[in-house]
């Protein structure tokens, strides 16, 4: 029998999740995509449990992309109903359970009662020490190298740093994730085969898995075979294996 250290190695420590399927599961039901998109914060419960079970240190979910924002503006509305939501009915429960919220992403987008809402969760879950959970709101893997790109840019104008001294290190933080390990595993539903702009720089070493489970039945189950299927992967970093 393995010993906790070993079950604790087998463990990604930075587990990133595209949830997609929403709209398939609902369409196949009947329902409104709208009943595909509660379903699917169900899942993000359930998960965010297992992720604190199995002993994740990071999570972070592609909640709403930047192109998310040319959907139809209904559907645009209902999601961001449901995100007020869900900030307002869920952020003390996480908080009683130290985990830590961070948001990344465009907010200038976002109405000002959604941003008064993201920033109270990520102050009172400053100092937590339990599962980090990232949401990945009007976020776009592009946009955050680009500006990024543009941070450092205007920091070399005005003399506060040096060009030759852009490496990859200052590179990587400088991006909206600065303080997060990268992902070790990337997991996307739906068994859609791409990652949509998501964590462009940061995924550029993570397993990336696919599952034929539509999001809103994902859940413990499903994320222990996707870990199940990390550990039968060799990573080697470009390395030659030993």
């Amino acid at each position: 029998m393995a010993d906790a250290s070993d079950d604790q190695a087998s463990v990604p420590a930075h587990v990133a999740i595209i949830m997609d399927g929403n709209g398939r599961w609902a369409r196949a039901r009947g329902l409104p995509r709208t009943a595909g998109h509660k379903k699917g914060a169900e899942a993000v419960q359930r998960t965010l449990v297992a992720a604190e079970e199995m002993g994740i240190k990071y999570l972070t979910l592609f909640g709403f992309s930047s192109e998310n924002w040319k959907r139809p503006t209904g559907e645009v509305g209902d999601l961001m109903g449901l995100l007020r939501r869900y900030l307002r009915s869920e952020t003390a429960d996480m908080h009683q359970r130290n985990i830590r919220i961070r948001v990344i992403g465009d907010r200038t987008r976002f109405s000002d009662d959604i941003v008064a809402l993201i920033e109270a969760a990520e102050e009172m879950t400053a100092e937590n020490t339990g599962l980090n959970l990232t949401a990945a709101l009007s976020y776009g893997g592009r946009q955050d190298i680009a500006a990024a790109a543009r941070w450092l840019a205007e920091r070399a104008v005005a003399g506060e740093i040096e060009p030759a001294a852009i490496d990859e290190d200052l590179f990587s933080r400088s991006l909206w994730t600065d303080d997060l390990p990268d992902p070790d595993l990337m997991i996307r539903t739906s068994n859609e085969q791409r990652i949509s702009n998501f964590l462009l720089w940061q995924c550029a070493y993570a397993e990336l898995v696919f599952t034929d489970t539509l999001w809103p039945e994902f859940g413990a189950e499903q994320l222990e075979q996707c870990i199940a299927e990390y550990n039968r992967r060799d990573r080697r970093f470009g390395a030659v294996a030993g």
